[in-house]
């Protein structure tokens, strides 16, 4: 696909996947690439296409988000979130934000920000577009799931997963689920999953762990074996399955008593760098990065696990945004 600017477009009713591309650190080439699924057509640059006045997203496209309608794209090394209309078209800003990585809408007037830096959860108000306050929380904060008006957020620098009561924005309540814990799920009992993968330099072995969404209590945990280090957990479209990268792509029920032995979908000469399940079509999205140079390959594959489709987006895709 060509690197140029294409004219603006209109989004049509069906639904479409954006595909966030962090680009090179230091160098501001990020990008947003849509692909539709009815037509497998891919525009790439299309955030640069939609804002020709002003293309430039910045330095690290981290996340992408919808909430109440508008888009917020969350530029982690710039330090701030655009927000945009549906059409993906620039209308506010916001700033003053430590190094953001994901939001997380807890109300419709607000949301929580996860930082890299800064030792805080940022407290965004939705409305005015600015930060209403902030919540300690040492290290560095990445994803993050609501449930029963408590946010769990996960820590990459930590052996703890936090817990902050959204009513009145304190921190309740701590977990020990492994270092490196950056993913988490809620699946259809309720039930929160975080995988942590663990830190193979000090022999510290990653983990998954099962809690109770009401007790806080972790029920049980997998452990993994030394040298694996999985990310980026995910469930299927019925939220009765796991998966997640262990070099393949490793398949789990949420019911099973042992973690899976051989991978789902293999990793033979491919760079699995993230993966996600459209909830629309339950296919897997994967995301091959390559060398971390060139433009990313994304994969994706059917229920079964059978490979249906492989296009371009931007340098060092990281994740996607289902419509």
């Amino acid at each position: 696909m060509p690197d140029t600017i294409q004219p603006y477009v209109d989004l049509s009713s069906s639904k479409k996947v954006f595909v966030i591309n962090e680009g090179n650190y230091g160098s501001a080439n990020s990008s947003i690439s849509l692909f539709d699924p009815e037509n497998s057509a891919v525009i790439e640059n299309f955030y640069q296409s939609q804002n020709i006045e002003s293309p430039i997203i910045g330095d690290v496209a981290q996340s992408l988000s919808k909430i109440n309608g508008k888009f917020y794209l969350v530029v982690n090394n710039s330090g701030k979130i655009i927000v945009c209309d549906n059409q993906l078209k620039k209308i506010n800003q916001i700033t003053n934000l430590p190094s953001p990585r994901y939001v997380l809408p807890i109300t419709n007037q607000k949301a929580y920000v996860s930082n890299y830096n800064g030792n805080i959860i940022s407290i965004i108000d939705l409305n005015s577009n600015t930060v209403m306050g902030s919540i300690p929380c040492s290290g560095w904060t990445e994803k993050m799931a609501l449930i029963y008006n408590k946010a769990y957020i996960t820590n990459m620098r930590r052996n703890y997963t936090y817990i902050i009561n959204t009513l009145t924005d304190i921190k309740i309540d701590s977990i020990e689920v492994g270092i490196n814990s950056g993913s988490i799920v809620i699946d259809k009992n309720d039930k929160i999953w975080v995988l942590s993968s663990g830190d193979n330099v000090n022999s510290k072995l990653a983990r998954l762990s099962r809690i109770n969404s009401v007790t806080n209590e972790i029920e049980f945990f997998f452990q993994f074996e030394t040298n694996d280090s999985p990310n980026s957990l995910n469930l299927n479209k019925t939220k009765d399955t796991l998966f997640y990268i262990n070099d393949g792509i490793f398949k789990m029920p949420i019911n099973s008593n042992h973690l899976p032995i051989s991978p789902f979908i293999n990793s033979v000469n491919k760079n699995f760098y993230s993966i996600d399940v459209n909830p629309n079509t339950g296919h897997i999205f994967a995301i091959d990065a390559m060398d971390y140079v060139q433009k990313s390959n994304i994969y994706i594959y059917d229920a079964f696990g059978n490979q249906k489709l492989v296009f371009k987006a931007g340098i060092i895709s990281n994740g996607f945004y289902f419509e």
